[in-house]
């Protein structure tokens, strides 16, 4: 999620990582081939949200050391994901919940597997995978029995598949200028509301986005990801007016803060 200053870059890495400009229609993301089940029973994510009320505060920060000690049970979780993905008789919200709780809880798994860091960056220069130079492209868990990334979820399934600029609002690259990590699982029951209580949170919250009617500094998601923002007639300006207390309108300045890198940690 953080911006590469040469398109070069991309190509030379062949796909679309966090770490790079989303460029419409350039290299993007494949979208994993794993067999898709006809038909299966839907995951349940009770254990998953008892970790996270758990180890996570109202504030969003991750105690991690506290998931490190509860790695049996967090484990066993993810293992419940990988062997179960999700099925064609799935509704569209109980396949996004798996996935958005796929993603945020593999990012988890990722950071306790060379935990301690300071940023989910510095997992970068510790892989030695060719090719591979980002946390989010490095194919470390299997789902179906494929091999998957971060990036295969973001970009490859959840972008592609569901086309619903919200997720951008609940997945969690374990960063202080992400958005908060619930401490609840995502279910199919809640999705709308908990997608729209995830954008109240975020586009209100001074640290992530400043926005007044005359100048506005947003988050760099409202750059790297503009067109997503800008599908199906809506527009930056729609999205953060519907969830803002502060409206802003078409003459408003529009800045992009910097991004903090920082473990989102407790």
């Amino acid at each position: 999620m953080k911006i590469s200053t040469l398109a070069a870059v991309v190509l030379a890495a062949g796909t679309l990582t966090a770490a790079a400009v989303v460029v419409p229609g350039l290299n993007p993301v494949p979208t994993p081939s794993y067999a898709v089940p006809a038909a299966s029973a839907v995951v349940d994510h009770g254990a998953y949200d008892k970790l996270l009320k758990k180890y996570v505060s109202a504030q969003g920060l991750v105690d991690y050391k506290g998931f490190k000690a509860d790695e049996v049970a967090f484990n066993r979780y993810l293992a419940l994901l990988s062997k179960n993905p999700p099925a064609a008789n799935w509704s569209k919200a109980d396949q996004m919940v798996y996935w958005i709780n796929a993603y945020n809880a593999y990012t988890i798994r990722l950071i306790l597997d060379h935990y301690p860091v300071q940023s989910i960056k510095d997992i970068g220069s510790k892989i030695k995978i060719p090719f591979v130079t980002t946390p989010w492209a490095a194919k470390f868990f299997s789902i179906g029995g494929e091999k998957m990334s971060l990036d295969n979820i973001e970009h490859g399934i959840l972008r592609k598949k569901f086309d619903d600029p919200r997720i951008h609002f609940a997945l969690v690259c374990a960063s202080i200028s992400c958005p908060r990590l619930r401490n609840e699982a995502y279910t199919a029951a809640q999705l709308e509301k908990q997608l729209d209580d995830q954008g109240r949170d975020f586009l209100n919250n001074p640290a992530k986005n400043k926005i007044g009617k005359s100048a506005a500094q947003l988050s760099k998601y409202f750059d790297w990801y503009k067109g997503d923002w800008e599908k199906n007639g809506q527009s930056v300006v729609k999205w953060v007016n519907r969830y803002s207390t502060t409206k802003m309108d078409d003459n408003t300045k529009i800045s992009y803060l910097d991004y903090n890198w920082n473990l989102n940690k407790q």
